[in-house]
């Protein structure tokens, strides 16, 4: 079973449902003619490897709601395993944040109000569990917390750029 590559590789795949930019354009068709494609391959080939980051930018509300539920059930889970309080607290106040973050994203108006909280919050509980696993050196809980909220800090600060950082679709 062998794979061949086409000189002109194009790595976009299709466009996203939250996109809001059209696909791109088709590759251009090769020429057929072995003895000039085989001389001209080693320079045609092209790797076009792009990102939308409009996608982080909507899926950033549907980020602060999973990652508010797991803060949650992961304070409540802490609770009843262990009767430990900061876990309780930690969780209740870190679900609050993020239900904020998720209400005030809804609107064009207040999304990067929302952004910067999920932001602000992500980074605190990133630090706590940065905190909490360098004292314990363990890496459950807190060093899976902790790249959970790594991951939410990401999508938070890739959605905030996004819309602060105004684009002019008509010029491209």
């Amino acid at each position: 079973m062998s794979i061949s590559l086409s000189p002109t590789l194009y790595l976009t795949g299709r466009p996203s449902p939250f996109s809001s930019f059209p696909p791109p354009e088709p590759a251009p068709a090769l020429r057929t003619n072995p003895k000039t494609n085989r001389k001209k391959q080693k320079h045609q080939q092209k790797i076009d490897v792009s990102c939308n980051a409009q996608l982080l930018a909507d899926i950033a509300p549907a980020a602060s709601a999973a990652y508010g539920t797991l803060l949650l059930g992961g304070g409540l889970f802490a609770y009843g395993r262990s009767g430990s309080k900061g876990s309780i607290l930690g969780g209740l106040s870190g679900a609050a944040l993020m239900a904020a973050a998720y209400y005030l994203m809804q609107s064009p108006e207040t999304k990067q109000v929302g952004d910067a909280l999920g932001f602000g919050s992500a980074f605190l509980f990133s630090s706590v569990f940065g905190i909490r696993l360098a004292a314990t050196r363990k890496f459950i809980p807190s060093g899976l917390l902790l790249a959970i909220s790594i991951g939410a800090l990401s999508v938070f600060i890739s959605a905030y750029m996004q819309d602060k950082i105004p684009v002019d679709i008509s010029t491209m």
